[in-house]
């Protein structure tokens, strides 16, 4: 129907507001509509308050009882922070549900769809079901992958170059663009780097802008504990994690009293194994993972397949052939070696471009 387009598009919009704040719940919106017309609408904010069905409830400006609902994604199931939203839905006396996509959550998904089908409301699912997965694509992959969907971000110069000869790499880019890089930081759950660029650079791992947002997690591979104690990050609110190979409980120790979590993970070819620290990093509710990293984090996670998406700025700059590459390889001896990556958008921000490859 294209009613139900039209409101679904208009739920979507309502769970647009939630991507800044949400985490680590999915982004969701709810319309409630009768003869036609809106009577109330919600989104869920953040986690641990109202959910979007119970916010549309409670701006009802009419008797919902026979209203339709329409939802970007099943109405839960279970106790959690909060109410099943099914069971909110069924003693309205909403009479048709309309949802985007089923809880992408094995253990759940369907069950909430189920519930009210049995109490008697008709049901019309996956309606514009592709734009709301791509909403919360960080959630569907911790759901469904157990990891997060990881994004990684490199600025570059024309012919390829992320820093000067000596490291020096600010500014490659122009304020657009590093303003642009701001709100993917607000929207990700954890900001991800290597101790080299801790080391080099003192980093904050923060978004900094002018609205509300959940700060994301920072996340340091440090396989030998090499964190500095008093770096910028020791200084700053929220969680920093420390993930490392490194025994020395003297140096986490030393790390854990200057407001850092240290975790011991598995390693691989005496390193970090990235597969697991992928996955911790779903054990803690991460649905989206921003990297920002240097040619040898970036080469590895190119090699093991770990990046869902690169966004990568490029300025229409040159450095030269003495600047460093933004992926540090194994030697490729033939072409058909090659690392081949699908554009999905290019975009100008301010003087730069703006490249989504996946």
């Amino acid at each position: 129907m294209k009613n139900d387009l039209i409101f679904m598009t208009k739920a979507l919009q309502l769970a647009a507001r939630g991507k800044f704040t949400t985490k680590p719940n999915p982004r969701v919106g709810c319309v409630l509509v009768k003869n036609g017309e809106i009577i109330g609408e919600g989104f869920h904010e953040k986690a641990g308050q109202g959910h979007a069905e119970i916010n549309a409830l409670k701006s009802a400006t009419a008797d919902v009882r026979g209203a339709t609902a329409y939802v970007t994604l099943e109405p839960c199931s279970h106790h959690g922070r909060t109410p099943p939203c099914c069971e909110a839905l069924i003693s309205a006396g909403i009479s048709r549900l309309v949802v985007a996509m089923t809880d992408p959550n094995p253990l759940v998904s369907g069950q909430g769809l189920a519930r009210c089908k049995e109490a008697g409301i008709a049901i019309t699912s996956d309606v514009l079901r592709t734009e709301a997965e791509n909403l919360n694509r960080g959630f569907i992959s911790r759901m469904t992958r157990k990891r997060p969907f990881v994004q990684s971000k490199i600025a570059m110069s024309l012919d390829g170059k992320t820093a000067l000869e000596n490291g020096q790499s600010q500014w490659i880019t122009a304020a657009p663009a590093r303003a642009d890089v701001h709100l993917f930081r607000a929207e990700s759950g954890a900001i991800l780097t290597g101790i080299g660029t801790v080391l080099a650079d003192n980093p904050s791992l923060n978004a900094r802008v002018d609205f509300e947002c959940v700060q994301p997690i920072r996340v340091i591979l440090d396989s030998t504990l090499k964190m500095p104690p008093d770096c910028k990050m020791a200084k700053l609110d929220g969680r920093t994690l420390i993930l490392t190979c490194s025994e020395d409980m003297q140096k986490h120790t030393i790390l854990n009293n200057a407001g850092f979590e240290t975790h011991i993970l598995p390693t691989l070819n005496g390193r970090l194994d990235l597969h697991a620290v992928m996955e911790f990093l779903g054990t803690q509710e991460i649905n989206t993972v921003f990297v920002e990293a240097g040619a040898t984090l970036n080469g590895a996670l190119l090699e093991t397949g770990l990046v869902d998406e690169w966004l990568i700025y490029m300025a229409s700059c040159v450095l030269g052939d003495k600047g460093r590459g933004a992926f540090s390889l194994e030697s490729l001896q033939s072409m058909a070696q090659k690392k081949v990556l699908h554009w999905q958008e290019i975009r100008r921000v301010g003087e730069d471009l703006r490249l989504i490859l996946s």
